[in-house]
């Protein structure tokens, strides 16, 4: 009886511990927590719930293992409560959340409210053979922004149904709360018509022909939106990036008789999607018809919906559309009109590493919290360029990690600077936005590791990756030129009497000037061409082993038609690195078309789309050295020439980080 005691006090105290791994590692992380002394465990609850949220409340109870017993004396109680004075916005999505030994209360003003509490409720559960712990709490939340989204281009590259409902509905684990479906492009029309099937013809389509969603699917799609909390904004795009549309009915959309048809198009796509908004481009076209737009939005308005616009694109006061969305830098927010931002947050040129950390230490555009113009964010992957298969639009884009990034910021708020100001690079260790970022990667490397087997998700922890960059040498456009840290490593060098220094920084990828040039800052405050650069650090290893290396010098964009490299070069810029003085050499490159194309898939010329390059790791001190040099920013191999690099040891599968590694270009542990 006495082991008995003991062992039950031992489990008493130790159970608090081991089941908080979750607890601290939420994602996002909610706007007011406390943690209690206690621990809800037990195998069966009572429950008492208000509104549309049995359904909810049943798939969390039976994939903890809990069965519902109306003589239990734990109790689930859901109260939709007319309102949440705590929570300082956006109270449709706020929620609070109580969990003791006895049992777990939920309060919201709407059943979205109930859902995101039952996500948070999710992470806080871990689960022992067949029983689960959840962490005592009390924590009230609401969402800083109240768009928090994805945007699919489906128009340029189809995406299976299967495939868009993993995302949706693992992004809402997360609380993404906006699916933008951007149907509709130059090549292809990919949303079915019954009054004008020709446009969804494969001869109307320049890539994947045959490839559209039908008119059931769609519905289909936003009611599986709703039961996941996701609001879907469907995209017609218009009168621009519509040369399906063109090569469908010869006319223009801006001319009297496309303006018909493209009507009719809007009737039946109005009457399929049971959503506010309609998303109707206007983007990147000349207008020739100065009332294409104002028709349209009365249009689609007549038909009980809201529309949002493109920004830069037509011009509006407040009262002429409901919503903008900023897609360039040149975007700007007009005070009364409600705006989305997604001007930096292109993942399509996104490289694995260092844009993430801009993208999370940003704000939304400036703004720390949302309000009635400001309304939130959404991340947007366009592929101009073909990506097969289409495992690799999540892979190369970094879908997952980036997602979970923005899933924090905007619902958390804050933020340090706007994405263009400090840019991609990590500051020193004990500031703030470093600290921010550490924490948000620990636990989203959680995530990684509990929740995202079998996905695509290429990322591994980067804030202890440190490097030492030399001031850039001048080449002349030599990209073989030689200069001293080749045959020394030092703090500072002497060259042609001039004093190069150099500088730390941090980070698994590292961008010497940004694909987006001075727009977002790099290492460099002022790039130029034809100079090169070294970069190096020392990694400890604690035993002598085999590891993999992620390794690329040109990130290639999934909408550029840029070549891959020259076999035996690791890009068009001539950059080397070295293990221990011994030379690292490229794969062999998988594309060999020498005609830039939108229409040939990449490769394996980005690292996450290939396995680990393979390395021999000493015990003890081992080298890494890397060689620069840039010639022009632009080349005819390649449009945006990216000076960077990505350097970092992982599992020969690629699947997590070495364990145990220093990084110290000064070799300190």
């Amino acid at each position: 009886m006495k082991h008995k005691l003991f062992i039950t006090l031992i489990l008493c105290l130790w159970l608090p511990v081991v089941y908080a791994a979750g607890s601290l590692n939420l994602l996002p992380w909610p706007q007011q927590v406390d943690w209690t002394k206690q621990t809800f465990s037990g195998k069966d609850i009572s429950v008492s719930l208000a509104g549309e949220t049995r359904q909810m409340v049943t798939d969390w109870l039976q994939e903890s293992n809990i069965k519902v017993n109306p003589a239990s004396k734990r109790t689930f109680r859901v109260t939709l409560v007319e309102n949440l004075p705590e929570a300082a916005i956006n109270q449709d999505e706020a929620y609070k959340l109580q969990v003791s030994s006895q049992g777990i209360s939920i309060e919201a003003t709407t059943e979205q409210g109930v859902y995101w509490a039952i996500q948070t409720l999710r992470q806080l559960t871990e689960k022992k053979g067949d029983r689960s712990y959840i962490t005592g709490c009390r924590i009230t939340d609401w969402p800083a922004f109240r768009i928090r989204g994805l945007m699919q281009d489906v128009g340029r590259s189809y995406i299976s149904m299967e495939e868009l409902k993993r995302e949706i509905a693992m992004l809402a684990r997360y609380k993404i709360n906006v699916f933008h479906w951007h149907l509709t492009e130059n090549q292809s029309w990919r949303l079915e018509s019954k009054i004008f099937p020709m446009i969804n013809d494969s001869i109307n389509t320049t890539r994947m022909p045959g490839k559209y969603y039908t008119l059931e699917e769609a519905r289909e799609l936003v009611e599986f939106c709703k039961q996941h909390q996701v609001l879907l904004i469907p995209e017609l795009d218009m009168p621009g990036h519509s040369a399906a549309f063109i090569r469908t009915f010869r006319h223009d959309m801006q001319s009297p008789e496309g303006m018909k048809i493209l009507k009719l198009l809007i009737e039946e796509v109005c009457e399929t999607f049971d959503v506010p908004y309609l998303h109707i481009g206007t983007d990147e076209v000349k207008f020739t018809n100065p009332q294409f737009v104002p028709e349209m939005v009365a249009f689609v308005r007549s038909k009980g919906k809201k529309v949002i616009s493109w920004n830069p694109g037509w011009h509006y006061q407040p009262g002429e559309i409901d919503m903008t969305h900023l897609w360039s830098y040149r975007g700007k927010a007009q005070p009364g009109i409600p705006a989305i931002d997604s001007r930096f947050h292109y993942l399509n040129h996104f490289d694995t590493f260092a844009d993430i950390r801009a993208l999370y230490n940003s704000t939304v555009y400036n703004h720390t919290e949302g309000s009635h113009d400001m309304a939130g964010v959404i991340l947007a992957i366009w592929n101009d360029r073909l990506v097969e298969p289409e495992e690799n639009i999540i892979r190369e884009n970094g879908l997952y990690p980036n997602m979970l990034a923005i899933a924090d910021r905007s619902w958390r708020g804050g933020g340090y600077e706007y994405f263009d100001k400090e840019g991609t690079n990590l500051p020193s260790e004990d500031s703030q936005a470093y600290i921010s970022f550490a924490g948000f990667e620990k636990r989203m490397l959680w995530h990684k590791e509990h929740n995202f087997k079998g996905y695509p998700f290429a990322y591994v922890k980067q804030t202890n990756v440190k490097w030492r960059i030399t001031d850039a040498f001048p080449n002349n456009g030599d990209l073989n030129s030689t200069f001293p840290p080749e045959a020394e490593l030092k703090e500072s060098y002497v060259y042609d009497g001039k004093t190069y220094g150099t500088g730390e920084t941090i980070g698994a990828g590292v961008y010497l000037r940004h694909v987006w040039g001075n727009l977002i800052p790099g290492f460099y405050k002022d790039p130029q061409e034809n100079h090169t650069a070294y970069a190096w650090t020392w990694v400890y290893s604690p035993k002598e082993q085999e590891a993999g290396a992620w390794i690329e010098f040109q990130n290639y964009g999934r909408s550029e038609m840029d070549l891959a490299p020259p076999q035996g070069q690791w890009d068009y810029k001539g950059s080397r690195v070295w293990l221990n003085d011994r030379e690292i050499l490229p794969p062999v490159w998988t594309a060999t078309h020498k005609e830039k194309s939108n229409e040939i898939a990449l490769g394996n010329e980005n690292c996450v789309a290939r396995d680990p390059i393979r390395v021999h790791l000493q015990k003890g001190w081992n080298k890494v050295f890397l060689k620069l040099p840039v010639g022009k920013f632009t080349l005819p191999e390649v449009r945006l020439n990216k000076w960077m690099f990505t350097f970092v040891f992982v599992t020969p599968d690629g699947k997590k980080a070495v364990d145990g590694l220093v990084y110290s270009p000064d070799k300190k542990k």
